[in-house]
């Protein structure tokens, strides 16, 4: 049976359940700490135990990305794939990929001083939402409603000046229910799909409070979800989309290493075992 490695640098749930399902379909198993491995240019695969496929799991994306830089220059079958990260883990850039592949996404504008991210705003007038292009659970999303608000966030990027808080990622706030749909794409199908219901306010990240309800996977769905992921470049990917009152599905976000205890507990198939059946299928092909 081919061996698989799980890369980590926080157990949550998630990789728990993809270790346990791995023994179970009799995989020669490992989790391997990302914290304390150690690469060079001068190593060779046969120089560690990294088995026939590894699903890249860690928590900090800027980690993650790199230590999959490592292992592809090791030869060694990620998922995802560095290019499918890079592209997930920055928000502008899964943007302009959406856009450029025709898959329906909200209207986002980018500015790259505070200047033109105020004239952006008094152009396009508000509500509009303000997100930091890498991030997740929703930390950073702010939904601007006014100018005044506007004025204090720029001015507490202007304050902290990271290299990120230069670049300011503008969105339309689309007009929808009070949940978004987190749906799961692995390769070439959708294995499970959930509404996220907010909890009081616009966000409905679960890691907010937001509650999983089953989502029927149906054709226009599954249509969008392909699309998406072919944009990014595909793999296992967690895929958000917002229905908006006018134009239907839009898509606002594509995940990479996709965090799923939420979803796993509506979903009809079992999420890990579909994710690491598919890894080894395409790893060995």
């Amino acid at each position: 049976m081919p061996k698989i490695r799980i890369m980590f640098d926080r157990v949550r749930l998630e990789e728990k359940m993809l270790e346990e399902k791995a023994i179970e379909l009799g995989h020669d198993t490992k989790m391997v700490d990302a914290k304390i491995t150690n690469i060079s240019t001068e190593n060779k695969r046969s120089d560690f135990d990294f088995g026939d496929v590894v699903l890249e799991r860690c928590v900090s994306y800027f980690r993650g990305l790199h230590i999959t830089a490592c292992l592809e220059f090791l030869d060694i079958p990620v998922f995802n794939r560095f290019e499918v990260a890079n592209n997930c883990g920055n928000k502008l850039l899964t943007s302009l990929l959406l856009k450029k592949h025709g898959v329906p996404t909200p209207k986002t504008f980018f500015s790259f001083s505070s200047e033109s991210a105020a004239e952006t705003l008094e152009r396009e007038g508000y509500p509009l939402v303000i997100k930091p292009i890498i991030g997740s659970w929703g930390r950073g999303v702010i939904l601007l409603k006014d100018k005044d608000t506007a004025d204090a966030i720029i001015e507490v990027r202007e304050l902290t000046d990271g290299p990120l808080d230069r670049i300011y990622y503008l969105q339309e706030a689309v007009k929808r229910p009070p949940r978004d749909i987190r749906a799961i794409a692995v390769g070439d199908q959708v294995v499970a799909a959930m509404y996220r219901t907010s909890s009081g306010g616009f966000k409905t990240n679960i890691a907010l409070g937001g509650e999983p309800v089953p989502c029927e996977i149906t054709k226009d769905l599954e249509d969008i979800c392909m699309k998406a992921s072919k944009a990014v470049g595909g793999g296992i990917l967690g895929i958000d989309i917002m229905e908006d009152d006018k134009r239907g599905f839009v898509v606002h976000e594509v995940n990479n290493t996709v965090e799923f205890k939420g979803l796993a507990k509506v979903a009809k198939r079992n999420i890990p075992k579909e994710m690491i059946e598919y890894a080894v299928r395409t790893a060995l092909k």
